[in-house]
């Protein structure tokens, strides 16, 4: 009953100092938000889903301080590709920054700007969903008080990405966005995102991909080291759907990436994967939920983390097949290069299986490089250090190629050389 009680306290304290909107098309969805949040508190260590990453610092009442750093130590990505862009400063759009939105080839709009219209039935409804059967406040806690975010309607083939670009320029801001997509049946569309964002960044992206429909996701996460993040995506997938997420994180004392997918419909196919390289003060978490509820399904999580002088990485990943969803294709991997021995990787793999005829694997590995490779590489004359860093990239090979686009996949690439190169490694 006290640890129920602190967390209510504590939820209690961080609403007490946000300005949260009133009215409005979302109104309905962000009362019911409140309400849930209120009942659940906000998580603490002793929440099973929490037992690995200290949610202090993202609860708190006041943002802490994040110190900015120089854009030119780690130029912005996806600057050569042709790309709609929406620009958010600590969390607030900025339309001077950002490219025609009516130019996007597809229905974009500010929330700000937005009139009722469709998404008010998609605006809190996947992530209400996502609250069962694990509570996730932090996301209750983003609809009940986001006031900025982008609503993406998708009928055909977006002749352009969509670019979400995320400039930090206080070091005691706060930021809450929640954003909508919606692809219609037979509908394409990239999203990308990057930049660091706030020095606390709470976000919500919910995606609903109808029969047919093709989503892909390409997300960075670097630059200002001392941020703070807790992201959540929410997607749920029609019949012969396909859903494909990327991250790459580089830097950031504190990041939890959370991701909940839903297959609906006969014959989906969800891919989340993620890249991650820490160095000293990082802590980095990956907790990804994948529901299989129709038959046929595929669904894959690949996770990668590189880390060294004390990093941490933290996977949790669950499969989940309910009754009837027969010949799911379930596989999970989790792996870790420690590059010392002062790191750590914590992993919690889970399969949860209600079907039959089902194929489904995890796997979780932690490990040094290996030191025949190595002595292979530096035997035919390769410096050391390009010797690591050739073993790091094959190591995170696996993740990357969940890109679909190359030219993505490369400059994923090139970014992830000069982060080795900058670490001495």
């Amino acid at each position: 009953m006290a640890v129920a009680e602190a967390k209510r306290n504590a939820a209690e304290a961080r609403l007490s100092a946000l300005a949260l909107p009133q009215g409005g098309w979302t109104g309905v969805a962000r009362a019911e938000a409140l309400a849930r949040l209120r009942a659940m508190g906000l998580p603490g260590r002793r929440d099973e889903y929490w037992r690995y990453t200290d949610p202090a610092t993202l609860v708190q009442a006041e943002a802490a301080h994040a110190a900015l750093f120089d854009p030119q130590d780690e130029p912005m990505v996806f600057t050569s590709f042709d790309r709609v862009k929406v620009v958010f400063v600590d969390g607030v759009f900025d339309p001077a920054q950002s490219d025609d939105l009516e130019a996007a080839g597809v229905e974009l709009l500010s929330r700000q700007t937005a009139d009722i219209h469709w998404a008010q039935s998609l605006y809190g409804v996947l992530e209400t969903r996502g609250q069962t059967p694990v509570q996730r406040p932090l996301a209750a806690l983003n609809t009940a008080a986001a006031t900025e975010g982008v609503l993406i309607r998708v009928t055909g083939k977006a002749a352009k990405p969509v670019s979400l670009i995320y400039l930090h320029k206080s070091e005691t801001s706060d930021a809450i966005l929640h954003h909508c997509v919606k692809l219609e049946e037979g509908a394409e569309l990239t999203l990308l995102e990057n930049g660091p964002a706030a020095a606390r960044f709470n976000k919500v992206l919910e995606v609903e991909v109808a029969d047919g429909a093709r989503f892909h996701h390409i997300r960075t996460q670097g630059r200002d080291h001392e941020r703070r993040a807790v992201t959540h995506i929410f997607a749920r997938l029609g019949r012969e759907s396909l859903f494909k997420s990327f991250t790459l994180t580089a830097n950031g004392v504190l990041t939890r990436n959370e991701a909940v997918i839903e297959l609906t419909g006969d014959d989906a196919v969800a891919h989340v994967a993620g890249a991650a390289v820490g160095d000293g003060d990082f802590h980095h978490d990956d907790t990804v939920f994948v529901t299989h509820a129709a038959e046929r399904c595929e669904s894959r999580q690949v996770f990668k983390k590189v880390l060294k002088n004390g990093a941490v990485g933290v996977f949790q990943g669950k499969i989940l097949v309910k009754p009837g969803a027969q010949k799911t294709d379930g596989y999970q991997i989790s792996q870790s290069l420690l590059l010392d021995d002062h790191s750590q990787f914590l992993a919690k793999p889970e399969l949860e299986i209600y079907a039959d005829d089902v194929k489904c694997s995890h796997g979780s590995t932690s490990g040094a490089i290996d030191e025949t490779a190595l002595y292979y590489l530096r035997s035919r004359g390769v410096p050391l250090r390009q010797a690591q860093s050739l073993l790091v990239l094959a190591f995170l090979a696996e993740a990357i190629q969940e890109i679909e686009d190359e030219a993505l996949a490369e400059d994923i690439r090139s970014r992830l050389e000069s982060w080795l190169a900058r670490h001495g490694q």
